[in-house]
């Protein structure tokens, strides 16, 4: 890296206050990108996991209307 954190930290302490808050959005939008493309592709690979459980017969699925019902009488 040619700049030190201090220095690219001090150059932009020395910014207006709107650069800074440009700065600032810039850099958290490029933090949350990344969490979003994390947890997509987590999402992802749990849906592939499911499905390759699902082929293989390891799953034991409950029947949609079992379910509503099982949840309606919890809720009443």
């Amino acid at each position: 890296m040619a700049n030190s954190f201090k220095e690219i930290e001090s150059s932009a302490l020395k910014l207006s206050e709107k650069e800074r808050a440009r700065l600032a959005t810039t850099l958290l939008g490029s933090l949350e990108r990344r969490r979003e493309f994390n947890v997509e592709k987590a999402w992802i690979e749990e849906i592939e996991r499911r499905n390759d459980e699902l082929e293989a017969g390891n799953l034991d699925l409950i029947p949609a209307e079992e379910v509503f019902c099982k949840a309606r009488k919890l809720l009443s």
